[in-house]
């Protein structure tokens, strides 16, 4: 399973590896993100490329082709355990919330 640093995911962090839930390039990562997100989260060039690598390094993600539109990437089987394992936790944050506030 993914390192200690990847225990709880920046929202940078999780939409990109949401965007690798199919194959993408940076460039339709970066576009995909700020879309899903109504342009509030916007991933610089420097951010979204040291991400990549980080996932890189700890196998979350694979990258599968390169061509004249850049390098293409997409989920490890690791990398769905650990979005998978984010959501819960996001889950278990909000189911509390409502047992709290909404008794």
């Amino acid at each position: 399973m993914a390192r200690d640093q990847f225990q709880t995911l920046t929202e940078p962090m999780y939409f990109t590896l949401l965007a690798l839930g199919e194959v993408r390039n940076g460039a339709e990562i970066t576009a995909w993100v700020n879309e899903i997100t109504e342009g509030r989260i916007k991933l610089a060039p420097g951010t979204l490329y040291a991400l990549l690598a980080q996932f890189l390094e700890n196998d979350l993600i694979i990258r599968i082709q390169t061509d004249k539109k850049g390098k293409y990437y997409i989920l490890t089987d690791e990398g769905k355990d650990l979005l998978y394992s984010e959501v819960e936790r996001l889950r278990f944050l909000i189911d509390n919330y409502d047992n709290y506030f909404n008794k």
